[in-house]
C-alpha cells in the first residue's frame, strides 16, 4: 500500500499524514508550497507539488500510489467561488485522476449535515451543497470509496470513544481531528468500510468499540 494525501497541510490532512507515517505506510503528500509543508509535515512523508485545481499536476503527483485520501476544503473567507472550486471541482479532479491512476480506494473527508440545505454552514457560499455534490460524483465514479462525515472538528486529543452511524443520521456533535484521521486510515484496512458513507462524532459516555465493529455497524 502507498497512500496519496490531498489537503495534506490542512489541520485534518496533516493528522492523516502523521497517522499513515505512524502505521509505517509510505505516503505522498500533495502540497502547493514545499517550504511551508516541510515545517508542517513529518520528514518521512514524500512531498509532491501540485494543486487539485490543476488536473494536469495530479496524475504525475499520484504516481504509483495505490490509495488516496482527500482532506481538502475551501478556507473560510470572502471568495464566493471557493467552496465550488475546491470542494467540488477540486474533488472531481482528484476522482478523475484516481481513476486514471488505478487507485484502489478513495477516502474522502466530507462533513456532517451535507444533506441539509438550510444549514448555517451553507451561508458560507453553499459549502455543504458542494461537498454533497462531490460525494455524489465519487459515488458514481466506479471507484471503491469511503466517505467520512465528521461532526464539528476539534484540535484537542480527548480520548472520547467514536460514535459511527450511517448517512444522514447524526446531526450534531464534535470530534477531535486525530480521530477523524484514524477513521480514514482504518478504512483502508477494513473491507466492511468500502463503498459506505459513515458519520462520526466522539462522545464521552459512548461504548468503546473497534473500528472494525464501527464500520460493520453501518449498513
Amino acid at each position: 500500500m502507498k497512500a496519496f494525501v490531498a489537503g495534506a497541510t490542512g489541520e485534518t490532512g496533516r493528522r492523516i499524514v502523521q497517522e499513515l507515517v505512524n502505521r509505517k505506510i509510505p505516503v505522498r503528500a500533495l502540497v502547493r508550497d514545499l517550504e511551508t509543508a516541510r515545517t508542517i509535515l513529518p520528514s518521512e512523508a514524500e512531498l509532491v507539488v501540485g494543486d487539485v485545481l490543476d488536473p494536469g499536476s495530479l496524475t504525475t503527483a499520484i504516481a504509483d500510489s495505490t490509495v488516496l485520501l482527500c482532506a481538502t476544503g475551501a478556507k473560510p473567507g470572502f471568495e464566493p467561488t471557493g467552496p465550488y472550486r475546491v470542494d467540488y471541482e477540486g474533488t472531481k479532479n482528484l476522482v478523475n485522476a484516481a481513476k486514471a491512476n488505478g487507485i484502489e480506494q478513495f477516502v474522502m473527508v466530507s462533513s456532517l449535515c451535507v444533506s441539509q440545505f438550510f444549514h448555517p454552514l451553507n451561508l458560507f457560499f453553499l459549502i455543504l451543497v458542494w461537498k454533497k455534490q462531490a460525494e455524489a460524483y465519487l459515488q458514481k465514479s466506479g471507484l471503491t470509496y469511503t466517505i467520512v462525515r465528521p461532526g464539528g472538528l476539534r484540535n484537542d486529543d480527548r480520548p472520547d470513544p467514536v460514535v459511527m452511524s450511517g448517512a444522514d443520521t447524526l446531526f450534531e456533535g464534535s470530534i477531535p481531528r486525530t480521530k477523524v484521521a484514524q477513521t480514514c486510515v482504518e478504512a483502508l484496512f477494513s473491507p466492511v468500510a468500502r463503498n459506505k458513507i459513515v458519520e462520526i462524532v466522539a462522545q464521552e459516555d459512548a461504548p468503546q468499540k473497534s473500528f472494525e465493529e464501527l464500520f460493520a455497524s453501518v449498513a
